[in-house]
């Protein structure tokens, strides 16, 4: 199997006069900045993959990003990959005590920063690495020659992407380039993605799911559109002037768009992939999508950022009919199971937990061998989210595993109970932990916010 450098340079032979970026400068501006084909950001790339070189990057050096979605953060992630270097996505909105505790994890030997966050990772990361900015790798790679050919092997390192930290410090989560390849070939089999594909980013770089799809795109020789922070009409702007056939976005993103004027006035006849996750989507909005956008498969994703990303999915007529769900179907080259503590299979309708086990499924921690061990048995990924499948296929997420709270040898999912309270006309959000309990073991203890002018006894 080919490295995502050599997928890179094969587009470039391949379809060199087509699309491979096009990207905006402002916030929510039209993608008309940047136009890259595949043959000129090939070159590009070649030639700031000589400069990273000259910089002292070599084989399995990791080079932390920290940057905003941009063309330059593409070609300086492609130009690590050809050096066989470890790309690190770093989280631009972390505090400097939590930056800094990434960098000192991955020890990176460069941290490339576009110039808004350079102040911050300066200031934080002192004494942790060279920081290099984007645009001087641009001009020094003007004059610089082409690095010959692709560096890396299929089984050489080629991610570092950090866990959210919600069960401890964020574990980086190693990715060679054999398991990077197969995540995006998940999405394009299980989505129905097409060669030449117009993807719009609009998940942050540094989030798996930003990976994932900027592998997807480059393994079709596809244009990876990039425009500002989300905003519905500058959004629904681009989804017709950049002919966009598939994007990913939140719940909330899509509720927006719907209610945004707009859409009645944009073609948006190429969109045929309209991906949803992290949070389940109401099925009034399902049904309005469906309806406005009758020419779009609707798909929802739940996926781990140690399986690949990959992980479960529905399709437009499971959504349909299962609204409330979390997924279906495992993409393709993963398989799923739902087991008791016991590891025996759970019943239909039973809570276990959910298991992954495929091609795209992570290596291991970085530098954490007793978590990898944790976390991995007998190849099975353990994910720690506790599912029920039900009898007509669907499968719902519960609760994480280490939020379940044990009372008077009962499990108590504190998902459902926050489900429950939320219900309450006067309350606006809510987190329900356990509290230790001499008789109990452990009680139920709920933090309630309330809406403005409410009260409860």
């Amino acid at each position: 199997m080919p490295t995502i450098g050599s997928i890179l340079l094969q587009n470039a032979a391949r379809v060199p006069d087509r699309e491979s970026v096009a990207a905006g400068r402002a916030p929510g501006s039209p993608a008309d900045d940047v136009r890259w084909t595949w043959a000129h950001l090939a070159a590009l790339t070649r030639r700031r993959a000589t400069v990273l070189e000259h910089w002292g990057v070599g084989a399995g050096d990791r080079v932390a990003v920290v940057a905003a979605n941009s063309s330059d953060y593409i070609a300086g992630e492609l130009a690590v990959l050809l050096l066989a270097g470890i790309v690190v996505p770093v989280n631009t909105k972390l505090a400097a005590p939590e930056l800094r505790t990434v960098l000192e994890d991955c020890e990176p030997t460069l941290i490339l920063v576009d110039e808004e966050h350079r102040g911050h990772v300066e200031a934080a990361a002192h004494g942790l690495g060279r920081v290099g900015g984007f645009d001087e790798l641009s001009s020094e790679a003007l004059d610089a020659e082409p690095l010959d050919g692709d560096r890396a092997r299929e089984d050489d390192d080629a991610l570092i992407t950090y866990t959210s930290g919600t069960t401890g410090r964020p574990k980086g989560v190693l990715i060679d380039h054999h398991r990077a390849i197969w995540a995006g070939l998940a999405q394009i089999t299980s989505l129905g993605m097409r060669d030449g594909d117009r993807y719009l980013h609009l998940s942050p770089f540094y989030h798996s799911g930003g990976v994932v799809f900027r592998t997807a795109t480059t393994l079709l020789g596809g244009a990876h559109v990039i425009g500002g922070a989300f905003e519905p009409a500058a959004t629904l702007a681009l989804l017709e002037a950049e002919h966009i056939t598939a994007f990913l976005g939140v719940p909330t993103m899509y509720q927006q768009l719907l209610a945004h004027p707009d859409i009645g006035r944009r073609d948006l006849s190429r969109l045929r992939i309209a991906v949803f996750g992290a949070a389940a989507m109401p099925a009034a909005t399902i049904e309005e999508l469906l309806t406005r956008l009758p020419g779009v498969d609707l798909f929802q994703m739940c996926g781990q950022t140690e399986a690949g990303p990959t992980g479960l999915y529905s399709t437009t007529e499971q959504l349909r009919e299962r609204p409330d769900s979390t997924g279906h179907l495992s993409q393709p080259f993963l398989e799923h199971r739902v087991v008791r503590a016991d590891g025996s299979p759970a019943e239909a309708g039973e809570v276990g937990e959910l298991l992954f086990r495929g091609e795209a499924v992570m290596k291991g921690y970085w530098g954490r061998p007793d978590s990898t061990a944790e976390a991995m048995e007998d190849g099975w990924l353990h994910t720690g989210d506790l599912f029920r499948s039900d009898s007509d296929g669907a499968l719902v997420l519960v609760d994480r595993l280490k939020d379940m709270i044990i009372s008077g040898g009962q499990n108590v999912y504190s998902a459902e109970v926050e489900q429950a309270i939320r219900a309450h006309p006067a309350v606006l959000d809510c987190a329900v932990v356990g509290r230790p309990h001499d008789l109990y073991g452990a009680t139920v203890v709920a933090a309630v916010q309330l809406r403005d002018g409410a009260s409860l006894s």
